[in-house]
């Protein structure tokens, strides 16, 4: 397949409807068009492996595809499978983690690997409500899942899909929710090949971000990301990396290596000893092993 998947004119305008089976059916014979002519040729597209497609979900929360592309090949070198990414210790997988930001999803992708190896004997279950309770994963990573390593017709929304049927559906419409898109999701699944249908959705809907701007401030459900820069996130990460640069280091000397008030930093600290990111031995912290 292309790489660039670009949209016929024609389709800039919504013009399908949801209370017409035809219309219903044109819409998708665009978007698997669209797909087969111009889709996007991704490393986690080009295999079924549950393992694989897990970590290509994970790594795609919130993180955009040019970067996951890069980091993807490398952790699957480093962890080729649920049992080798189990076994790691945690300064491993978060120094392999690097450069991904959101580093509780390397936490959390290691614990679904134990939790896999030790309740499910090394199979990733097959099954959307038993995935949602892993660790990291919500609903929607859980039937995203489901599509791509096994192929169910799964019914769910994620914003790129939101993105695609706001624009051709809704008109110039605002405050759209998903429990009026939802019903439209599973009208136009193509039952055949979920996982085909869920990669097409993805394609048109990053591209409709680049053509046509702030479809999805038209939902309802719309969140503006917070700013990373001077954020406690970007402070979280530069922690960690010292940490796995240094080993262990004491709070005054993390401190030191910050411009920002010292009681912000420690508070910082305090939060990444809680949620087990790291650990204190007297007067040190260091990345927690386990």
């Amino acid at each position: 397949m292309k790489s660039t998947q670009k949209i016929p004119p024609d389709m800039h305008l919504p013009r399908y409807s949801c209370s017409d089976p035809d219309s219903i059916q044109e819409f998708q014979n665009m978007v698997l068009t669209c797909y087969a002519d111009h889709g996007r040729d991704l490393p986690w597209r080009k295999t079924t492996d549950p393992y694989r497609i897990l970590v290509s979900e994970i790594m795609l929360q919130q993180t955009q595809v040019e970067r996951v592309i890069q980091k993807y090949p490398v952790f699957l070198e480093a962890f080729p499978d649920f049992a080798s990414l189990a076994m790691a210790h945690l300064p491993d997988v978060l120094s392999v983690w690097q450069g991904m930001g959101y580093n509780r999803r390397a936490i959390a992708l290691r614990k679904c690997a134990i939790r896999v190896m030790a309740e499910f004997g090394g199979q990733l279950p097959a099954d959307a409500g038993i995935l949602a309770t892993f660790p990291g994963i919500g609903r929607a990573t859980a039937s995203s899942i489901c599509a791509f390593a096994f192929n169910q017709p799964v019914i769910f929304i994620e914003t790129n899909i939101r993105r695609v049927f706001i624009h051709f559906f809704f008109g110039n419409r605002e405050m759209v929710t998903d429990a009026e898109i939802l019903p439209l999701a599973g009208l136009a699944l193509y039952q055949k090949d979920p996982r085909t249908w869920y990669n097409a959705l993805m394609d048109l809907g990053t591209n409709l971000r680049t053509k046509v701007p702030n479809l999805n401030r038209r939902s309802s459900h719309y969140a503006r990301q917070p700013a990373f820069e001077g954020s406690d996130r970007k402070i979280r990460g530069r922690i960690l990396k010292l940490l796995l640069s240094e080993k262990r280091m004491t709070k005054k000397a993390i401190v030191a290596k910050f411009s920002d008030d010292p009681s912000r930093i420690l508070r910082i600290i305090a939060d990444l000893e809680d949620e087990g990111f790291i650990i204190r031995s007297g007067s040190f912290v260091s990345i927690a092993p386990h």
